[in-house]
């Protein structure tokens, strides 16, 4: 059964979409779904489309916040970066139709460059994410799935403005003539700056009002067509460019030695994928992918505030170019009764080349193949296990003048389900993990403050995960989960005695510490009457690093909530409310090696909408409604109250 938040989790709580469920692109889903025993053992939480819209969640860093142990970052480099029970998004990967599309130099992802507008859902996969996604699932995965039109001719167009000389607009179009279909989508979100709270205090770089340096355009246009030759055979063709562009707000802190004058000019990205899904008699479907995925950005720094005189030397400008291709094969058998077995196979090919007109240009490459086996079994009615094993191997071809390495790691997990009465599930899941260090880890530099070292190890994480979905009352949808995370051969940056940083020390990336994560979390949806629906989503987190007490880990809440209340005035007119809080968030205070814990914050949005026909949609809005002075990162303050307008129209 799937597990899914507010709208996707109980979508009889919510008003979905029309056919929503008929618009996944369901070759882009990576899963054990056990059709043996006619039931899902997947233990994906999915955010559909209904919700993205329904929340405004326009990025992918906006709408993955919806799901309970999941918490947004915003970092020095204005980048969305999102958390999933503690780990970062190098070890939990970005994929889209399956396919990954992280950045090889350094396993980031801005999730603020990814766009929603096409999407049909978003997936989460937490602990015990399926070991078919491939290499470096280490907290999870997150797999955004795109759309695939059920009808002849379909699609929606939307626009918008909102706060700081803001604009959005897209549209989606799709054809489905039965033996072929075809998906095309278009998006623009643009702003010149966003408002500070009133209650920020000027400094030095940064005098209130509009945030400065904080411009953004992100352009997406996605195309996919498909073959259905017969009820049990697809074949699909994907292609999705992004090209985008932002400013990086400078530090508004007070700690000493971090402002940057920092202006990308260019953050673009292009996937071109294949997928396809062929039945092998009446017990056997192979399913492929191939994909070439490319990405390219700029950075220039400037001496000061007026971004008049650019920086020129080793590290500015710089210019990244990197591409990752690869293959993967999938063969599920149901030859056995009661099993489904899934056999995976995984090349990828990461390349990354790095430019200065100051220094040599810098080339690296990785080849990594992964060997997956997952069974889901149906061992009695209303028993499911699911079992895997796989291996991971990652070779580095070329690493510019450095030492090469190769490395290995081996996965496996167990999940375990029983449905019992009344409409519960009661589940566990046991899973051991890997992540490989990135090119970054072991190669950089990191303007001129460290050295490499190839000799790195992958990390690895034993996932422990117990959890039960319910309906404790009428009119009511409830699930709960407590999780335990043991991680070592953790990466962390250790001072070493070298001259190479024009000192007598530099940094270096080692493995050197253990963690513990832990947690809980809590999420309810209920109905009251026809008109009223209420949820509630509860994380506490709790994260220790185990090899000292003097450096915590950071850059997430100890607690965190969001709420809804949603109010179905008549047919045509609604009224939603919602609040997020969160407490305990400690993160670096600059660059001086030290700590502090961020206040305590809550934000609260309200949001009238008018449905003056059917499928037609006009809603005005105020995020931060109290126009709350609160930061996610040390110097890095995030918007204050923002007013929204837009307007949609489906068909």
């Amino acid at each position: 059964m799937q597990r899914k938040v507010i709208a996707s989790l109980l979508a009889f709580l919510l008003p979905a979409t029309a056919g929503a469920a008929d618009n996944v692109f369901q070759l882009g889903t990576v899963e054990v779904v056990g059709s043996q025993a006619g039931e899902e053992s997947s233990d994906e939480t999915v955010v559909d489309a209904a919700a993205l819209a329904e929340y405004n969640r326009d990025t992918v860093g906006s709408a993955v916040a919806l799901v309970p142990g999941m918490s947004l970052a915003h970092n020095s480099r204005n980048e969305d970066i999102v958390y999933l029970r503690g780990f970062d998004v190098r070890e939990v990967p970005l994929f889209v139709d399956g396919v990954p599309v992280y950045v090889p130099y350094d396993g980031y992802v801005d999730f603020g460059r990814f766009t929603t507008f096409d999407l049909a859902e978003v997936r989460v996969a937490k602990g015990a994410a399926s070991l078919l996604y491939g290499p470096n699932t280490l907290g999870g995965a997150i797999n955004l799935v795109t759309r695939k039109p059920s009808k002849a001719l379909e699609g929606d167009v939307r626009a918008g403005v909102f706060s700081g000389e803001g604009r959005r607009a897209a549209v989606n179009l799709g054809s489905n003539q039965g033996s072929w279909y075809l998906q095309l989508g278009a998006s623009h979100l643009e702003a010149d700056t966003f408002p500070l709270s009133g209650d920020f205090k000027a400094t030095a770089v940064e005098d209130g009002g509009d945030r400065e340096n904080a411009y953004r355009k992100d352009t997406k246009l996605s195309f996919k067509v498909g073959l259905t030759p017969n009820a049990s055979d697809e074949y699909a063709f994907g292609y999705v460019r992004q090209d985008g562009e932002k400013g990086n707000p400078p530090y508004a802190g007070t700690a000493p030695g971090s402002i940057r004058y920092w202006q990308w000019p260019y953050w673009d990205k292009e996937s071109v994928y294949f997928v396809s899904n062929t039945a092998l008699g009446d017990k056997h479907i192979l399913k492929a992918r191939v994909y070439n995925d490319h990405y390219r950005n700029s950075l220039i720094g400037f001496t000061n505030g007026t971004y008049t005189t650019q920086l020129n030397n080793t590290s500015f400008p710089s210019a990244y170019n990197d591409t990752t291709r690869g293959v993967s094969l999938e063969l599920a058998s149901y030859l056995f009764e009661g099993h489904e077995l899934r056999v995976a196979g995984h090349y990828k090919q990461d390349m990354h080349e790095e430019t200065n007109p100051n220094s040599p240009t810098k080339d690296f490459r990785d080849d990594t193949v992964s060997l997956a086996v997952e069974d889901a079994i149906a061992l009695a009615p209303g028993w499911r296990l699911r079992l895997g094993a796989s291996r991971d191997q990652r070779e580095t071809d070329k690493a510019y003048t450095y030492e090469q390495s190769d490395v290995g790691a081996s996965n496996w997990l167990a999940a375990l389900s029983h449905d019992l009465a009344g409409a519960t599930e009661v589940y566990g899941s046991l899973a051991r993990k890997s992540r490989f260090p990135t090119i970054k880890d072991r190669y950089s530099y990191r303007l001129g403050t460290a050295i490499p070292n190839p000799d790195l190890r992958p990390e690895t994480a034993l996932n422990l995960e117990i959890g039960i979905k319910t309906t404790p009352w009428s009119g009511a949808r409830a699930e709960a989960a407590v999780f335990r995370s043991r991680i070592e051969d953790l990466m962390q940056t250790v001072v070493v005695t070298s001259t190479e940083c024009g000192g007598s020390t530099c940094n270096q990336m080692q493995n050197i510490a253990e963690a513990r994560h832990q947690g809980f979390e809590l999420a309810i949806e209920q109905r009251l009457a026809e008109a009223w629906r209420l949820g509630l989503n509860y994380t506490w987190l709790d994260r220790r690093n185990e090899s000292s007490s003097t450096v915590p880990l950071t850059d997430t809440p100890r607690q965190r909530v969001f709420g809804h209340v949603d109010w179905d005035i008549t047919a045509a007119w609604a009224l939603q409310a919602t609040a997020e809080w969160e407490e305990g968030r400690k993160v670096a205070y600059g660059s001086t090696g030290t700590y502090r814990t961020l206040s305590s914050y809550t934000v609260l949005g309200v949001k009238g909408i008018w449905r003056p026909v059917k499928d037609a949609e006009v809603e005005v809005g105020v995020s931060n409604l109290t126009d709350e002075n609160y930061e996610l990162s040390d110097g890095y303050p995030m918007p204050g109250r923002m007013l929204f307008a837009n307007a949609s129209y489906r068909f």
